[in-house]
């Protein structure tokens, strides 16, 4: 819990948003073991009473680092970073507009961390590696440096082609939670990456109906970050395989109001006390149509031939190994909405029209192929 609970319960609505927005940004700056300042949240509670808007905040938050003794004190232990950080999470927390596209993801990574790292809202261009206490030291793959750009185009996209419209909140949430899951697997940034994705997700709950408790947020970052972590990790030989029922039980606790365990010594890879779903059939049952409509986010004609590319092939290759013999058909079906999903591209140009015609999976291609279309 942070120190602003008692506006959490205030009756003023306006204070209770604020409150849970600056609750929600301070608490979420533990998931990279940072603690925001006192001054911080003394600053952040003239907001909420109304004496300042969130950006005088931000300008007095800035003058206070002006001091050289403020500055080398808050450098042991980051200070500076999570009150800075923590302020224009909560600014952006609290703007209205939100756009649904890998450019509003980069631009939520720049708006938290300028200033405070020289690649704040660019992709990261190197591979990485963390050791996870949850995974008894072991890391979750993260996407490959080269790739990255693509890969978030492709989840975009295929998020974009998912329709809610007429699931349970159940379905809605084991869905989103494996959407975000993806997101924050390919570890777009080289800093600051759950922050980002965390912001991102409270933003897109909300255009989709949702009601968002923040301050979940702020009192299980540890179990919202590890959640991730579990989401996506796999030890074939230790039996551990990818799931998102921790991510699930996280969600319906700040969406739907549901009291489920939030410890994460329940994560541990490993442990033999894990608790059961609250749940279990509900769950699974969002799963199955969950994952029917994940399956059809591209046509099956482009799933599959996604999945036989090897390389550079030419139409009579490609079609000889979907055992295909009308042209016509493999180009209707096939190809060409490869091709106008940016999965496919032309190579070794001949003729549109020449059966010898080689195409090659493009970036994107290749990471939808990688994720299986």
């Amino acid at each position: 819990m942070t120190d602003l609970d008692e506006y959490l319960r205030a009756k003023e609505p306006d204070k209770r948003e604020r409150a849970a927005n600056w609750s929600a940004a301070i608490g979420l700056q533990k998931v990279d073991g940072l603690t925001p300042s006192q001054y911080l949240v003394e600053t952040a509670r003239r907001n909420i009473e109304g004496e300042i808007t969130i950006q005088d905040a931000g300008r007095i938050i800035g003058e206070y680092y002006k001091s050289k003794k403020v500055r080398a004190e808050a450098a042991k232990t980051r200070t500076d970073e999570a009150d800075f950080v923590a302020q224009r999470m909560a600014e952006v927390l609290c703007e209205p507009t939100f756009s649904f596209s890998p450019a509003s993801y980069l631009a939520i990574h720049r708006k938290l961390f300028a200033g405070i790292y020289k690649f704040a809202g660019r992709i990261r261009d190197y591979n990485i590696t963390k050791v996870e206490w949850v995974l008894r030291k072991d890391t979750v793959r993260y996407e490959s440096a080269d790739v990255i750009a693509a890969t978030l185009e492709y989840e975009f996209e295929r998020e974009r082609r998912f329709k809610y419209k007429g699931l349970s909140p159940y379905e809605a949430i084991a869905h989103f939670s494996r959407f975000i899951a993806d997101l924050w697997q390919i570890h777009a940034f080289g800093e600051g990456n759950t922050r980002t994705t965390s912001t991102f997700a409270i933003k897109y709950l909300r255009t989709i109906g949702f009601a968002v408790s923040n301050e979940i947020f702020a009192e299980n970052a540890y179990f919202f970050r590890n959640a991730l972590v579990r989401a996506n990790y796999t030890n074939i030989p230790k039996g551990v395989h990818p799931t998102t029922m921790y991510l699930e039980r996280f969600f319906r606790n700040a969406l739907l109001g549901e009291s489920n365990n939030m410890q994460s010594r329940f994560l541990l890879v490993g442990t033999s006390d894990e608790p059961a779903t609250l749940v279990p059939q509900r769950r699974e049952q969002a799963g199955e149509q969950v994952k029917e409509q994940a399956r059809a986010a591209f046509p099956l004609g482009v799933k599959r031939l996604i999945r036989i590319f090897s390389g550079e092939m030419s139409v009579v290759e490609l079609m000889a190994a979907l055992k295909l013999g009308g042209r016509r058909n493999f180009l209707e079906k096939y190809l060409t909405p490869a091709i106008e999903n940016g999965l496919v591209e032309m190579t070794q140009p001949d003729s549109p029209r020449s059966p010898t015609q080689k195409y090659r999976l493009t970036a994107k291609g290749l990471a939808a192929k990688g994720r299986g279309a």
